[in-house]
């Protein structure tokens, strides 16, 4: 099974992790900018971030045989965060990077006149840079929120298949499906979506504009969902070509729309024992 896996933040996880989805299949995926966990208290936090996104924790996977990219922007909690939104400032010098595949996560979180004055400026930031644009659905009122993202997506003029809207669940999937954006379900251990879910939806909407991801946060989650949902998938009599649809063929042809996958001379994983990041050293 080969799994690129559309939405993870491996800046959570530890090398064990990236050595477990090695092994399940894991050969590519993308890291969207999100918030730390903390609040950050000036645009320099940001740019360290950045930084290490697009510099060490690629270097980071590679060494783990699989292929990193990153998503950046100002994610809908901090935007209403004074010390924080002119960071917006700073992001088409980032976005003009390579393996930079989309502007993410943005969306809302709270739904405040704030959140939608940044998410409006980033899609116009996606138009700009020609690049696809994640969008986060907030954890509460999930149901308007969609509505609302969705509305905000049209009048930003970017494609709607230039737009992924995630953390769906069965009372947001049909706006999305109805829409033309790609339909985002994460797959975590007891909250937002299982497997079995992720398969009843499977068999009601079809294969096609669909990503699945583990997301693997701070908090209890699982980097591996992406490898069990192929796993239910299978057991529940979809093929295998339904699988590599679902698992690498579709975030392919999402996040190719940026022009900059890195998936050609895929990195080796097999001689990572003992290799220079276990031993402390800088790339």
């Amino acid at each position: 099974m080969r799994i690129f896996d559309p939405h993870i933040h491996m800046t959570s996880r530890t090398t064990d992790d990236y050595e477990a989805m090695y092994s399940a299949g894991v050969r590519a995926l993308v890291e969207p900018a999100f918030w730390l966990g903390q609040p950050r208290t000036n645009v320099g936090s940001f740019t360290d971030y950045f930084d290490a996104l697009i510099g060490w924790e690629r270097f980071r996977a590679a060494q783990f045989g699989i292929r990193h990219h990153c998503t950046i922007a100002l994610n809908p909690k901090e935007a209403n965060d004074p010390r924080c939104t002119d960071v917006l400032d700073v992001l088409p010098r980032y976005l003009a990077k390579d393996g930079v595949v989309a502007v993410g996560e943005i969306g809302y979180d709270s739904m405040t006149p704030e959140e939608d004055d940044a998410f409006a400026r980033q899609l116009e930031l996606a138009v700009r840079h020609g690049l696809p644009a994640l969008v986060h659905t907030p954890h509460r009122d999930k149901a308007a929120g969609t509505a609302r993202t969705l509305d905000l997506v049209r009048e930003s003029g970017l494609a709607p298949e230039r737009v992924a809207v995630d953390h769906l669940n069965e009372t947001t999937v049909r706006a999305v499906a109805d829409s033309g954006c790609w339909m985002g379900f994460s797959i975590y251990p007891g909250t937002k979506m299982d497997e079995d879910r992720m398969v009843a939806i499977l068999r009601e909407y079809g294969t096609e504009r669909v990503l699945v991801n583990s997301a693997a946060d701070w908090g209890r989650s699982d980097p591996l969902k992406t490898h069990k949902t192929g796993l239910a998938m299978l057991a529940a009599g979809f093929d295998q070509s339904d699988v590599d649809r679902v698992l690498w063929d579709n975030p392919v042809e999402f996040y190719g729309q940026s022009g900059r996958l890195m998936l050609d001379d895929t990195p080796a994983g097999d001689t990572f024992a003992g290799n220079s990041v276990l031993r402390g050293e800088r790339p």
